[in-house]
């Protein structure tokens, strides 16, 4: 009897431990309050006369994925950019390349969230436009009833581009 029970005792001393173990591995460390997917609602530019308009034209698309610990991957295209008539990426004119350079805009990295100062602080590791890569960039942004929204850095002209995203509630469709 003493010997069934420092088994069972064993067992179950063991399946805690296994369970701890793996629930405290499963749990991220630093979870961020972005986590989760965020769908594009607009991309725009703030022009210097105060004028707002779209900078990826009608109905843009894009999707901002950041995980628990501040890895994000970002994406924005313009809906219209046309395809390469020769179907062939290695085979686009000056103008197709030109157009889907200037209608999208990538990158990925860490991001994290200084709420004190009211800035999101991207280390941006890889870029459509490679200037970036490397660099730590500060925004501005606004977190309201599941919208996101920063400005980017102003460009040379003194434009202000701004993103507006909204979360992706859990089970929805994002399409």
């Amino acid at each position: 009897m003493n010997t069934l029970l420092a088994r069972i005792s064993r067992l179950v001393a063991i399946s805690l431990i296994a369970w701890s173990a793996s629930t405290f591995a499963a749990a991220p460390m630093n979870t961020s309050p972005l986590a989760g997917t965020w769908t594009l609602v607009a991309a725009d530019v703030l022009h210097a006369d105060g004028s707002r308009t779209s900078d990826f034209g009608v109905n843009p698309k894009g999707v901002l994925l950041i995980d628990g610990q501040g890895r994000y991957s970002l994406q924005i295209f313009r809906a219209d950019r046309p395809r390469f008539s020769a179907g062939d990426k290695a085979k686009g004119s000056e103008a197709e390349y030109k157009a889907a350079v200037m209608g999208s805009s990538t990158h990925f990295g860490t991001v994290r969230v200084d709420a004190e100062s009211g800035e999101l602080i991207f280390h941006i590791d890889g870029a459509s436009f490679p200037n970036w890569e490397g660099q730590e960039q500060h925004r501005h942004y606004e977190l309201k009833d599941g919208v996101l929204s920063y400005r980017v850095p102003p460009r040379p002209n003194g434009d202000v581009p701004v993103s507006v995203w909204k979360r992706v509630e859990e089970g929805a469709d994002s399409h």
